[in-house]
């Protein structure tokens, strides 16, 4: 039966587009429900959540983006195919949160991602971190750690702001300064970047990890294209060799993007969520 169960599981990982596959989703298709966490003196948090066995599944998505992206959304059909439970949800000033997106930071976002390990899930978590989220999923560990039992980073932007200021020309950081906002460059949205205020900028400074050893002492999966011209690779390496846990694998794709959403990154990252399940449960 066991062996049953695992065939099972590979056959999510593997199939994606076979028939019997898409008979068994057919009973996932229905999602769930957009619901709204009412939190005293601070925005209404917008949040799915699918109710099932430990360890839980949170996904924390980047910067700018929503919980309804490709990645956060076929990691709950697996989640519903294991019948573990699964969480996503907006950032403050994000989708169908509450607030303006530019009143935010991300120290903001870490109070938003403990909130939701506080008070929206139950037990330890396995934290899959996309982005900026692999630099929350990093704080949100430190700060919570009985309630984190692995990490996932996809595309993991520790540090990523702080570090991409520092590295300008002087002279095009005294602009900026003087300006008091960064056009930061981007391809992932219409105006092709995002404004970032110098109070942003300086509050994420507070919240830079690479710099010293990251006391996290739980599973960590580091997965990242080696042709991401957002983040690059060796920012995963990095957090590798500072985390202090002896679990730590790092998988570069030789032809991944930063988004990781293709059919084959999607593959890649349940897998490695399914492995982490087999270890945890097996473990427990």
């Amino acid at each position: 039966p066991a062996m049953a169960d695992t065939t099972e599981k590979k056959s999510f990982v593997f199939g994606v587009l076979s028939k019997r596959h898409q008979r068994q989703l057919s009973s996932v298709r229905h999602k769930t429900t957009i619901q709204h966490a009412t939190r005293p003196d601070l925005p209404k948090l917008a949040y799915r959540k699918l109710k099932g066995k430990s360890p839980g599944v949170v996904f924390l998505p980047g910067f700018a983006s929503v919980m309804g992206g490709q990645k956060a959304e076929a990691l709950e059909e697996f989640c519903k195919s294991l019948g573990h439970s699964y969480l996503r949800f907006d950032y403050s000033g994000c989708g169908s949160s509450e607030g303006e997106m530019g009143n935010y930071n991300i120290g903001a976002w870490k109070k938003d991602v403990l909130y939701v390990l506080d008070e929206l899930v139950e037990g330890p978590q396995i934290l899959v971190g996309s982005s900026m989220g692999g630099w929350l999923m990093l704080l949100a560990a430190l700060a919570r750690p009985e309630k984190t039992a692995a990490l996932v980073g996809i595309s993991t932007a520790a540090d990523h702001f702080v570090t991409a200021f520092n590295s300008l020309p002087i002279e095009t950081k005294r602009e900026i300064e003087e300006q008091g906002f960064w056009k930061f460059p981007t391809k992932h949205n219409g105006e092709g970047f995002y404004t970032l205020s110098m109070d942003f900028l300086k509050e994420a400074e507070n919240h830079c990890i690479l710099q010293s050893p990251i006391p996290v002492s739980c599973p960590v999966r580091l997965i990242h294209g080696l042709k991401d011209p957002d983040v690059p690779w060796h920012v995963s390496m990095q957090v590798a060799e500072r985390v202090l846990s002896n679990d730590v694998d790092v998988i570069l794709r030789k032809h991944g993007q930063h988004r990781m959403s293709e059919k084959d990154d999607i593959k890649l990252m349940v897998y490695t969520i399914d492995d982490l399940i087999d270890k945890l449960t097996t473990l427990g």
